[in-house]
């Protein structure tokens, strides 16, 4: 790994310099901010039983459409399409540290953009009278948990983007891929879970495996304070999978 932290400032710098990169910034802030806003007059009309924080990162899975194929989709697919990546494939450098760095590049930038949404609440907090805030605002239990969860999960997304991208040279299709796929992933599991299949005796033994693929049952749960030990081993098991997959295909395809 002695190439990496020099693959991993390059993939940084790539990603400031790309209008992509500011494109989904700009889109994932500008919704984000809304729909907070959106929620909170929300609250202030009608009571609600659940917290501001668990109804906001119930949304999370429309930025993710859009902000993981951005983050993404260029990240192996424009090398092959320039030629870059054969090039970069004679040195020293091995496939799995180029994988690597392009990863953990577009996956510090997601991070850091559902970081700066702690910044909604805490603005509302600093801007209204303490006298008119809900406590329930800054529960920190379920601000700790949705990010949590986001972190965890981005971590299977963001792998699956920079897969989609090494298998092709087009930045559209890697993009359009990533979605369908992504598509699959978040709102799949709650379609499956909903076939009347599953009440049939001889198919309840899927219940189980369905039931750890339910992306917003998990949401729901991390955003309460309720950590759950499964989730870790799902998304970052399948995450590295994926990244293992796209080495193998760098590499083939080199």
């Amino acid at each position: 790994m002695r190439h990496f932290l020099s693959l991993f400032i390059h993939e940084i710098r790539m990603l400031l310099v790309a209008p992509a990169t500011y494109v989904a910034a700009v889109l994932f802030l500008l919704l984000m901010g809304f729909l907070y806003l959106f929620l909170l007059e929300d609250f202030s009309r009608v009571p609600q039983d659940s917290l501001p924080s668990t109804a906001f990162f119930s949304v999370f899975w429309l930025p993710v459409f859009f902000m993981v194929p951005l983050l993404t989709m260029k990240s192996i697919a424009e090398e092959r399409n320039s030629g870059t990546l054969e090039t970069l494939m004679t040195t020293s450098a091995s496939p799995f540290e180029v994988v690597l760095s392009k990863f953990l590049g577009a996956y510090c930038f997601y991070c850091f953009l559902w970081g700066v949404t702690i910044s909604f609440p805490l603005i509302v907090h600093a801007t209204l009278p303490a006298s008119s805030i809900d406590p329930r605002l800054l529960d920190m239990a379920s601000w700790t948990g949705g990010y949590l969860f986001v972190a965890l999960s981005g971590v299977l997304y963001i792998a699956l983007g920079i897969f989609c991208s090494s298998l092709t040279r087009s930045q559209l299709v890697a993009g359009m891929l990533s979605f369908s796929l992504l598509f699959m992933i978040i709102i799949g599991g709650r379609l499956l879970a909903e076939l009347p299949l599953l009440e049939i005796s001889s198919f309840q033994f899927l219940n189980e495996p369905i039931k750890t693929l339910q992306v917003f049952s998990q949401l729901e749960d991390f955003s309460r304070g309720i950590i759950d030990s499964r989730p870790f081993f799902l998304y970052i098991s399948s995450g590295f999978l994926f990244l293992g997959l796209t080495s193998l295909w760098v590499e083939a395809k080199a």
